[in-house]
């Protein structure tokens, strides 16, 4: 079984693959997300969150990319992004 922190880190790679300027702050609880701002997609992750909420905030913009499913995934992380999607 991987971790989520082991899922997090491929998803943070893959995002940043696919172009996804990814950053982690320090936000006190107030949660992550994507958006599109002027420099292309941006994934903003807040730290302070549990590793499950900041995979969730992840896989949530990997899911928009239409290139994804052209890269390597684990099976895990592929999984997850499935039942991400489906729930």
């Amino acid at each position: 079984m991987t971790s989520h922190s082991t899922l997090l880190a491929e998803a943070i790679q893959l995002a940043q693959t696919l172009g996804i300027r990814v950053r982690q702050e320090f936000l006190d609880g107030a949660g992550g997300g994507h958006c599109i701002v002027a420099a292309g997609k941006l994934l903003l992750l807040d730290v302070t969150q549990p590793t499950e909420e900041q995979l969730r905030d992840v896989a949530d913009a990997l899911r928009t990319e239409t290139q994804l499913w052209k890269h390597d995934i684990s099976p895990q992380l592929a999984q997850r992004l499935q039942l991400t999607e489906a729930a």
